[in-house]
């Protein structure tokens, strides 16, 4: 059996190594993928219309009533408009291109290079999946910000609430119920996306497991890794999702 085999504990202790860099990408881009998902939510929710008043005194001015043309520059919204753009093109291509293009690209145009160490690539990876699931989080937000009854903030404003008041004293808490759900989705794809990281050779637990068939560290034509491989990502979703479950529960009092 192949546990028996001297290998069998050089390849344990390199997966487990190889998931201790996946444990580590799936902690980073949480901690990162998630306030940054709520500021670009922010930025897709803004009415900011730096051209409105301009055009609206240009027209009283002269005494005309706005066109087409005024409307639509009345509407412009620069920092609405390039959020909505960028969770568009981000969540329009895939994650393992954004990785690939994020780390060679820059390079290439002679802007930086990330170098060929493994800070540097893991690095560069945690930047791509941050970027990516702060983009998905986003609209997860925006959807459960935006599902909260309108009559619940105007009833805050009533009883004389800043408009930070009501976003943290009502919108948020209702939110937070909302979106956690949807959340434990993208969050559970988290775990099996860190796989991507290897495009790069990144040295997580799948290009730890492929390099035991491949040859790569002295030792070829081992497969059985891969299905330890497969045991280390069941674990680790069961755990996630026991956690995750546990919350909706804490959260259950909104019901």
């Amino acid at each position: 059996m192949f546990w028996t085999t001297p290998e069998f504990p050089v390849v344990v202790k390199a997966l487990n190594e190889g998931f201790l860099v996946t444990l580590q990408l799936f902690f980073v881009t949480i901690i990162g993928a998630v306030p940054l998902g709520l500021v670009i939510s922010f930025g897709s929710m803004s009415r900011w219309a730096p051209l409105r008043r301009p055009v609206r005194w240009a027209l009283a001015r002269k005494g005309r009533k706005p066109g087409s043309v005024a409307k639509l520059l009345s509407a412009f919204r620069p920092i609405s408009l390039i959020c909505r753009l960028v969770v568009w093109v981000i969540r329009g291509t895939p994650l393992i291109l954004q990785i690939i293009a994020l780390f060679y690209v820059p390079g290439m145009l002679d802007l930086f290079t990330w170098g060929g160490g493994e800070r540097s690539r893991f690095a560069a990876v945690a930047v791509a999946f941050i970027i990516n699931y702060a983009c998905y989080f986003s609209e997860i937000y925006r959807g459960g910000i935006q599902s909260v009854p309108v009559g619940q903030q105007e009833a805050g404003q009533v009883l004389g609430m800043t408009r930070r008041q009501i976003f943290f004293k009502v919108t948020l808490l209702q939110m937070i119920k909302r979106i956690v759900p949807p959340m434990s989705n993208e969050i559970i794809t988290l775990v099996k996306d860190t796989s991507l990281a290897r495009a790069i050779s990144l040295k997580e637990v799948i290009w730890v497991a492929e390099s035991f068939m491949k040859g790569n560290q002295g030792i070829s034509g081992l497969l059985w890794p891969l299905f330890f491989v497969a045991v280390y990502y069941l674990v680790f979703s069961g755990v996630v999702t026991l956690l995750l479950g546990r919350l909706e529960k804490k959260l259950a009092y909104f019901q």
